[in-house]
């Protein structure tokens, strides 16, 4: 249990940024116990293959466990379990040689392409693919391919990541770490992010009443896309920054109301991946939900009803208040809520976006240089 939102522990850590940490670690654990799940099944190069049933959560995996690994150094206890998830998922691809077959089988999939950039993101590559998909990246049927503008700023960072460049682009060669051979950042805006970015729901500005599921997705992924997946939080644009800091709360204490705790995890992370944090009171509130509205095992779903007992009302505490703080560790108590457990395809992604947003508010919290979160030793550990 937990001390009253926004309230600090042992050692000035606040309330919230100690709840995101326990639920980092049951989600971790969680998804690493059901990791053959994510493995990809015989139709993965099918022609009429089931690609949100398995590409897409393996690349979710590999793009979560791809950013938790920087936030994790070696002596975190969390550091073993993503680095083998990331590998794991890296081995279903055959090392990147399916990259390569299914380059020859769909050379305009998108797809593949942001799979495999989560991987190279973490420096995992394969030149074989990288070279047929550099040759496709320059052909006018790639660059003409009619896409949303938020999927557009995907396949953009995609391709600045691995290092691809379309005919006629610009933009410096970057290595492997996405800068150039002058130091600058990989994820400096260019004219195409630039016009992509003004045709989305966030790039507009849009009157905050006209927020609803689908521009709140929307809007989270071109924060991730503008941030490298929170690596970078100077990549949003001022204004937009100013938009988010002040409708931001509001958007997630709705999506909270109405139990949507997926879209209200990626909201976290979209918070967590500016420069300015939510004020501990609302991150506190907010997290307090998330935490309480877990299955016992560490499974978050995706909604409200979905395999799990409803959390308290709207403005209740989810947990008794105690007297006194408790330390920065792990969980020794399973989540409050109960019933069957979630099944998979209805709390994978919303789980790993728990882990994935708690892994940058406690990133945030130690954010002061820019460097990754340094690990807390909980109070009485060894080593």
């Amino acid at each position: 249990m937990t001390p009253p939102a926004g309230g600090t522990g042992p050692g000035g850590t606040p309330a919230h940024v100690r709840t995101a940490r326990r639920v980092e670690e049951g989600a971790l654990a969680w998804v690493s116990a059901h990791r053959e799940h994510f493995a990809l099944g015989a139709d993965a190069l099918a022609p009429d293959g089931a690609v949100n049933g398995s590409w897409k959560p393996l690349g979710e995996l590999a793009r979560v466990c791809a950013s938790l690994s920087p936030l994790t150094p070696p002596r975190d206890p969390l550091h073993a379990p993503v680095r083998d998830l990331l590998a794991y998922a890296w081995r279903q691809t055959g090392e990147g040689e399916l990259f390569a077959r299914l380059q020859r089988l769909e050379p305009f999939a998108t797809y593949p392409l942001e799979v495999y950039a989560a991987f190279a993101s973490a420096g995992l590559r394969h030149p074989g693919y990288e070279a047929a998909a550099a040759t496709v990246a320059r052909s006018r049927g790639w660059q003409l391919a009619e896409q949303d503008p938020t999927r557009r700023l995907g396949v953009l960072a995609a391709e600045r990541r691995i290092g691809l460049h379309r005919h006629g682009d610009d933009r410096r060669h970057h290595d492997a770490h996405g800068h150039d051979a002058h130091g600058h950042d990989g994820v400096r805006p260019h004219d195409g992010v630039r016009r992509s970015l003004g045709r989305t729901w966030l790039g507009g500005l849009p009157e905050p009443w006209a927020f609803e599921r689908f521009s709140g997705y929307a809007l989270t992924h071109v924060v991730f896309h503008l941030t490298d997946w929170g690596r970078r939080p100077a990549g949003v644009p001022a204004d937009l920054r100013e938009y988010l800091a002040d409708w931001l709360p509001a958007w997630l204490d709705t999506c909270l109301d109405a139990g949507m705790w997926d879209l209200g995890c990626e909201l976290l992370a979209v918070a967590a991946s500016l420069p300015e944090p939510l004020s501990p009171a609302a991150a506190g509130h907010a997290w307090d939900r998330i935490a309480a509205a877990r299955h016992a095992g560490g499974a978050l779903p995706e909604q409200r009803g979905s395999g799990t007992a409803d959390p308290a009302p709207p403005g209740a505490p989810s947990e008794p208040v105690r007297s006194e703080p408790v330390p920065f560790e792990p969980a020794r108590s399973e989540p409050a809520a109960s019933g069957p457990a979630p099944d998979f395809p209805h709390c994978y992604h919303s789980t790993l976006m728990a882990a994935f947003a708690a892994a940058l508010t406690v990133g945030q919290h130690h954010r002061g240089d820019g460097a990754p979160a340094p690990y807390v030793r909980p109070e009485g550990a060894l080593g």
